[in-house]
């Protein structure tokens, strides 16, 4: 008989429920199997599945691919072995199916007819979970997309059989007893993203759980305790939940607030009582959902009641060793605010951060989310993930929820909302589309980035006039690190960590930022310098922090600097008033930390360079000093035609000519112009359909060009300075009346 040993692995997320068991090429050459065929895995029990073709990445990699119920059947976890043969299916005569007990189902009329049409050429054994997808049509209801499991109570003839159309599927409704664990509950399908994750925290929870021998051949004593922490959203509670639903656990649920009582000593008694349960049933997973609400850093609470909970909590978990099998789960959002003594090993003793998913865990995500979702064919998952940087799981779910309604909006004018039952035909015709995905990307935003979040900004290169060199310059410093990466890995160097964009005012530093901020599709963050400062001690660097840790999180991120000189003056000269220092040492430190920071890039600009603390433009902080001058002839052409687009220009207007003498324009004051030329053209007549040449004449006479020629030799000799490397050595210097200079 042939017949293989394999590690068994976690379904694909749209495989969940299917009854499907994914092989690679060989095995299936080797079990002379092609897809479709039926076969028997073995475990602890034995059941039966479906054969499909595994990913390419899975091939050689002698795994299986099951979903949480066929795991079940085979009374398997993730990771333990099963053997896989061929089976020999007979077509099922009958098959009577009954709800496990806790599942409390009402069936309706055709509720027989619609199981076995979902059940339909699946392979069944006797005592088998069989999940059925409740829809929204369904004649039971649970929640729509998921699934409920239904136990094969008897099967004829017995051994592994085929529904087919004859099948007679019977439904009983009296429960039946001795399958608490019946699916429906979290399993490792629904949780996208988080593979290293569920991995570390199965290796502390499960492996001790069944294999406590391992850790006595190891002379050590099994893990006590984990603690999952990360931003919200990222499904720290739902990852606890499907381990315990995995692991065939007792799962006991602490949520912090609830414990806590007026009454002296009550608070303590019911943890203790829960742990003293917990015991009693091991093996077992308590899971304090919220750590900081009940376990906060004791010298930072008043209350007593807080610190006598975190004393109760401390002890039980250190009284381990009469606790048996008894593993604490806790999440926090908050992990610096949760009690140190907790945070030693012994007691948690290993943290693991749930983060922001990347773009492969978008996907999976998404994938979950949709799975039982009428999908247009041009629905994209790919492109979705790529659009949502900085989603977490559950603004994902939004994002989902949010484009159904969208769908679902499109088809209200069709439905009469006073009849009962709504034709299935259109039910039938229901899809969700591409455009409904992107009307609802505009209305969900990612979470973590809810209080400093800016919009991606709509400006394009094609709205930034001249400037190519400055343009080219910001390209490879932030545009490369971020879309092609590989290329400085190839040459082995590092991407820079900032640019300073400087340049007389209105020559278009903040409009470059906006724009390769949306070329590279990264989250913006945009910081007005004067914003931040704060007359409470510590706050102004606390805004600082807040904002490089948000633009960690959601990384690839853009931190866009206005006015830098406002925000980090030189140091020394701050007449008493030291808010600007501490904010200048709370930056350099946040940029020279920036190694381990991924994908987070930092713009500023300044009109004002020579304010700037000179410790911030050194190399590795900003490493490169772009200067944004003056528009040559050519750009100031390019910069008239922008702002021209949507005007009626007369076709005696040249902006060529116009181009030629505005030397000294920059880019805010061409756009003046082109303003003031139409207001001019309005004013002359109140109904005028074009703008004439005559009228930018005019325009100019009231519009004065920014840059003198002091000025731009200011900002000449400031970037020979740069230049020239002596960046150093600040001294008052009143050349250019009375500006500091570089020396």
């Amino acid at each position: 008989m042939n017949e293989v040993q394999l590690e068994v692995a976690k379904a694909y997320p749209n495989d969940s429920g299917r009854g499907i068991a994914r092989l690679d090429p060989d095995t299936l050459l080797h079990l002379k199997l092609s897809p479709g065929d039926i076969i028997e895995i073995e475990g602890g029990k034995t059941t039966a599945a479906k054969v499909w073709r595994a990913d390419r990445q899975d091939w050689n990699t002698d795994t299986v691919r099951i979903d949480g119920f066929t795991r079940q059947n085979a009374d398997v976890g993730i990771g333990e072995r099963v053997t896989i043969r061929k089976a020999e299916a007979t077509k099922a005569d009958k098959l009577v199916l009954a709800p496990p007990e806790e599942a409390s189902v009402q069936f309706g009329s055709d509720a027989a007819g619609m199981v076995k049409r979902q059940i339909l050429k699946r392979p069944v054994v006797e005592r088998d979970i069989v999940p059925v997808m409740s829809s929204t049509n369904h004649p039971f209801m649970r929640s729509p997309g998921q699934a409920i499991p239904l136990i094969a109570v008897e099967t004829k003839p017995e051994g592994v059989v085929l529904v087919t159309e004859d099948t007679d599927v019977e439904l009983r409704e009296e429960p039946i007893s001795g399958f608490e664990k019946a699916g429906g509950g979290i399993t490792y399908e629904d949780i996208g993203g988080l593979t290293n994750e569920i991995q570390r925290v199965r290796e502390m929870v499960e492996l001790p759980m069944k294999h406590p021998q391992i850790f006595k051949k190891l002379g050590i004593e099994p893990p006590q305790g984990v603690l999952l922490h990360g931003p919200p959203g990222t499904g720290k509670t739902l990852l606890a939940r499907a381990v315990a639903n995995e692991t065939s656990a007792s799962f006991f649920s602490i949520a912090g607030p609830e414990i806590i009582s007026k009454y002296y000593g009550e608070s303590e008694q019911q943890l203790r009582e829960i742990f003293e349960d917990a015991k009693e049933e091991s093996p077992s997973i308590i899971f304090i959902d919220e750590l900081d609400s009940i376990a906060p850093k004791r010298e930072d609470v008043t209350g007593e009641v807080e610190r006598r909970v975190v004393a109760q909590l401390l002890t039980m978990m250190d009284g381990l060793e009469a606790r048996g099998q008894v593993i604490v789960i806790a999440a926090t959002n908050r992990v610096d605010s949760v009690d140190p003594a907790l945070r030693r090993p012994g007691r948690f003793d290993r943290e693991i951060e749930i983060g922001v998913p990347d773009e492969e865990g978008r996907k999976e995500i998404l994938q979950i989310h949709t799975r039982g979702m009428p999908l247009s064919d041009d629905v994209d998952l790919d492109d979705l993930a790529d659009d949502t940087h900085g989603f977490v799981g559950a603004d994902i779910e939004a994002l989902t929820k949010e484009a159904a309604m969208k769908a679902l909006r499109r088809y209200l004018p069709e439905i009469d909302l006073d009849r009962e039952d709504i034709p299935p035909s259109l039910i039938d015709r229901m899809v969700v589309k591409n455009d409904d995905f992107g009307g609802a990307l505009g209305e969900v935003e990612p979470s973590a980035m809810r209080e400093v979040l800016v919009e991606i900004p709509k400006v394009t290169w094609n709205d930034v006039g001249g400037l190519e060199g400055p343009k080219q310059k910001v390209q490879e410093s932030v545009e490369w690190p971020l879309t092609t990466p590989e290329k400085f890995q190839r040459m082995g160097i590092e991407a820079p960590k900032g640019v300073l964009l400087y340049g007389p005012p209105g020559t278009g530093k903040t409009l470059i930022a906006k724009a390769v901020a949306n070329e590279t599709n990264a989250n913006f963050i945009s910081v007005r310098g004067p914003q931040l400062l704060s007359k409470w001690v510590g706050e102004s660097e606390k805004a600082i922090r807040q904002t490089f840790r948000k633009a960690r999180q959601v990384s690839p991120t853009i931190i866009f600097f206005d006015e830098l000189d406002a925000l980090a003056p030189a140091r020394g000269n701050d007449m008493g008033n030291n808010v600007s220092e501490r904010v200048v040492n709370q930056l350099l430190t946040e940029l020279d930390g920036l190694e381990d920071a991924g994908n987070v890039m930092v713009i500023a600009a300044t009109n004002r360079p020579d304010m700037i603390d000179p410790a911030l433009i050194r190399s590795g902080r900003f490493d490169r000093l772009v200067l944004i001058g003056q528009p040559a002839e050519e750009g100031r052409e390019q910069i008239l035609d922008i702002h021209t687009q949507q005007s009626p220009l007369a076709p005696d207007v040249s902006l060529r000519e116009i181009a030629e003498i505005t030397d000294g324009y920059v880019g805010s004051d061409l756009e003046s112009i082109c303003r003031e030329a139409a207001i001019e053209a309005l004013r002359e007549d109140s109904d005028a359909e074009e703008i004439e040449m005559r009228h930018f004449r005019k325009a100019m006479e009231s519009v004065r060009p920014t840059i003198t020629e002091e000025l731009m030799r200011y900002y000449e000799d400031i970037q020979d300075q740069f230049k020239g490397g002596s960046r150093e050595g600040l001294s008052p210097d009143t050349r250019d009346g009375g500006r500091i200079g570089f020396q």
